[in-house]
């Protein structure tokens, strides 16, 4: 009995449906005192209830409302606004264009509208609000493919959003909204884009808004339409310089290789400037679009030999996996093994474990650990902490290394955020201690720990999180000296950390370890 009675009392809508529509309706008028935002959802409740019209005439009034508001939001305000859009955009896409696509293309367009006041209210660099409306004109472009308006009017209205994306809100716009536009509408924005660009000629800097307004839509023009030979000019007659950065240089290519011109393609590529090829952070995207062309071409071999040098050069482990994986069998071991060979012998240390340790390769990755020149960098937690535990089963001084270092770190720069990070570190380095016979040069646990108690015996902080359980009652009992006074005192075990006894008075006060 007690069970069921238990049941009945559970909040689920089951239950909830017995209470009745009257008592219900009750329950949410006082739910809704005080909070107008659970008002808000109740009307549009109740709007939809009536019929898609009149949630257009309630969506309209609130968006109405929130264009009139100025007031800053912080986060917590932000976020309700959030859930609130989400809410009218479901509304919108879902009852509301099956009613009339045409209304719902109205009111999101509508709301994309709010999003320059939003984002100023907001933080200008608020990355959730941004990408919110990004998805709102993806909705735009799948509800705008049922409309039934004249490309030209739609792009028009895509024109006004370009030339007012002063915050990247409608960065995706040209594309969402491409297959809606058609070639007609696409021609339309176009021209219009055009005649801007020609009024902007009095300003010849090639960062000045309506150049890279006018740029960033005909490039997303050119993709819809496949246009590679637009894609290239946009560059080449209007921002030439451009093509020298790898990075650009390699959008340009892709799009020609994949229109069947990649002799065009290798050109542009080679034109790039050869010392940002190099160094510079699209290079991998570069080499990517060189490969591409020249398998178009049938040119296998050369792409091997690029594919084998960048592998090397950057240490990609993607670009040597497609090496190998091209090669006749049995020849596959033996290149892997001279790559591997080389990647340890690399300039950067750093970027040779990173490599070993997603190859993975735990074997070189330890040699190199112990026998690098210089201590290792333990604020690359990101590195050694999965090194560590990559090296900890068949490789326990080395993963050693890697756990103090990052323990030191903390330590010496005084880090209290990852004093619980180093104290687990620690924990796994008297684990480690056990299977390690032969430490080295390396000091060895004991002295390790002593260490740790003479150099910063005073964090507490760090102390309080280490586990009672990895440390000796011998070692505990050590001696010290309290504030450099000289007094002796004696070590005894607190609660969390240690504290320490006076040796004279007999009194127990905080003191080194």
């Amino acid at each position: 009995m007690a069970a069921k009675g238990a049941a009945k009392g559970t909040l689920n809508a089951k239950n909830l449906e017995a209470l009745g529509a009257a008592r219900l309706a009750e329950l949410l008028i006082a739910l809704c005192e005080g909070n107008n935002a659970s008002k808000r959802l109740l009307r549009l409740a109740l709007a939809e209830h009536k019929g898609p019209l009149e949630m257009a005439r309630e969506l309209r009034k609130r968006l109405a409302s929130i264009a009139r508001s100025g007031s800053l939001l912080d986060d917590h305000q932000r976020d309700e606004l959030l859930r609130e859009l989400e809410r009218q955009r479901l509304a919108i896409c879902g009852p509301i264009a099956a009613h009339d696509a045409d209304l719902a293309v109205d009111l999101l367009w509508e709301v994309l509208e709010l999003s320059g006041g939003l984002i100023e209210r907001c933080d200008a660099r608020d990355a959730e609000l941004r990408d919110w409306f990004h998805q709102a004109s993806a909705a735009l472009g799948q509800v705008a493919l049922a409309a039934r308006g004249k490309p030209q009017n739609l792009a028009d209205q895509v024109y006004a959003a370009v030339v007012s994306n002063s915050y990247g809100q409608f960065d995706p716009i040209v594309r969402d909204l491409a297959p809606a536009l058609g070639p007609e509408g696409l021609a339309h924005l176009r021209l219009r884009l055009d005649i801007l660009r020609q009024r902007s000629t009095s300003s010849t800097a090639a960062t000045t808004k309506p150049d890279w307004v006018v740029r960033l839509a005909m490039l997303d023009m050119a993709d819809a339409l496949g246009d590679a030979e637009s894609y290239l000019e946009e560059y080449r007659d209007h921002n030439p310089e451009a093509l020298m950065v790898p990075a650009i240089a390699a959008e340009v290519a892709e799009r020609l290789t994949k229109a069947g011109r990649a002799e065009e393609a290798l050109t542009l590529l080679q034109a790039a400037d050869p010392a940002l090829r190099q160094r510079c952070a699209g290079a991998g995207e570069w080499c990517d679009a060189r490969l591409d062309a020249l398998e178009a071409l049938g040119r296998s071999d050369e792409a091997q030999a690029q594919r084998w040098e960048f592998a090397l050069l950057k240490l990609s482990s993607r670009h040597l996996r497609d090496y190998l994986k091209r090669l006749p069998a049995f020849e596959d071991m033996p290149a892997e093994e001279k790559a591997l060979d080389l990647v340890a012998e690399h300039d950067d240390l750093e970027e040779a474990l990173w490599f070993l340790l997603h190859w993975p390769e735990p074997h070189r990755a330890a040699r190199l650990v112990l026998a690098a020149p210089q201590p290792l960098n333990g604020d690359r937690y990101f590195l050694l902490a999965p090194l560590a535990e990559l090296l900890e089963q068949r490789h326990p001084l080395a993963a050693t290394v890697c756990l103090r270092a990052m323990i030191d770190f903390t330590l010496k720069v005084k880090r209290p955020k990852r004093y619980p990070h180093a104290a687990r570190h620690l924990e796994t380095c008297h684990r480690l201690a056990a299977a390690i016979n032969d430490w080295g040069e390396l000091t060895d646990h004991r002295s390790y720990m002593a260490q740790l108690r003479r150099d910063h015996g005073r964090k507490y902080g760090f102390w309080g999180e280490v586990p009672k359980m990895i440390i000796p009652e011998a070692e505990a009992r050590a001696e010290a000296v309290d504030k450099g006074v000289g007094k002796t005192v004696q070590e005894v075990r607190g609660l969390r950390g240690f504290v320490v006894a006076d040796g004279e008075a007999g009194s127990v006060q905080p003191g080194l370890w």
